[in-house]
């Protein structure tokens, strides 16, 4: 049968366990801070956190990618050491559901990853910043010879949304990504997941855009990362609340995996799940 997700059969090494896109992924998230735009301080405790795992995996999540800190539009910048003590709360207890799910570290900070893979098993890392806002990480990732999501964002949450402008949005980031998978294949990065950023520095058009656009960047054969839950690109086109926002959240979900995304990053496991089901019937 045509693979319809990737021109090549891609596999993503976790320690040590092969991950096939061929069925695309799912990435549920776990955020523990008290800030974030949709499920902030619903996570802060240890108890929560734990349910929290305890369910995205029951729902069928293959990864879960943790953060301590907020990349909303505007938010605070913690000091390094805030965010790992905020990690405290989830990283010691996950080592024992280590290898049987992946979990994905998100963070800009080259120290962090490299103490979360080290003394915890994280085995992939989510760099919102494509190591723009750390020199240090490519050299790192390349080290530690583990997965690495590079995501596109003009600026930094604290300026992303500040009029973000562009000749071609797609195109600019495919020009963007096109340097750092070079760069990256260089120093040995062998497992590379590119995520567009919807979101990040983008206009509602922009982000439209994008998703029009999307099945342009199956030009790197590489995995494509997919988050657009929740986000304002759905909210403030439908006037509604980030609470009201599955919906739509569905509807993109969809049209970004009949355009070739290989992992959608989400909150709601279990319809993201169902949606990959229906979409695979839709190209069997």
């Amino acid at each position: 049968m045509e693979n319809n997700f990737l021109s090549k059969p891609k596999f993503l090494n976790c320690n040590g366990q092969l991950m096939n896109l061929s069925t695309p992924r799912i990435m549920g998230i776990l955020n523990v801070t008290p800030d974030s735009f949709y499920d902030g301080n619903r996570y802060f405790s240890e108890t929560k956190i734990r349910e929290r795992v305890e369910a995205m995996i029951s729902e069928g999540a293959d990864i879960i990618d943790i953060g301590a800190m907020s990349s909303r539009p505007k938010a605070e910048m913690l000091d390094e050491t805030t965010e790992w003590e905020r990690l405290q709360k989830v990283l010691p207890f996950i080592k024992s559901y280590v290898p049987q799910i992946c979990f994905s570290l998100d963070s800009f900070r080259a120290a962090i990853a490299k103490r979360a893979v080290e003394e915890y098993g994280i085995g992939m890392i989510n760099d919102i910043s494509a190591g723009e806002m750390d020199a240090e990480m490519f050299e790192t990732v390349a080290k530690l010879n583990v997965p690495y999501v590079i995501m596109h964002m003009q600026g930094t949450p604290q300026t992303m949304q500040e009029n973000p402008e562009y000749k071609s949005v797609t195109q600019d980031i495919v020009r963007y990504f096109a340097k750092k998978t070079a760069e990256l294949k260089r120093i040995g990065v062998n497992d590379i997941i590119i995520d567009p950023g919807f979101g990040f520095g983008k206009t509602l058009a922009h982000n439209y855009q994008l998703m029009t656009e999307l099945d342009d960047f199956k030009v790197f054969e590489l995995p494509l990362l997919v988050g657009v839950s929740r986000k304002s690109m759905i909210f403030k086109l439908l006037n509604i609340t980030p609470d009201e926002a599955l919906t739509g959240t569905i509807a993109l979900n969809t049209a970004a995996l009949l355009k070739g995304a290989n992992i959608l990053r989400v909150h709601d496991v279990k319809e993201a799940v169902q949606v990959v089901r229906i979409v695979k019937g839709i190209k069997a």
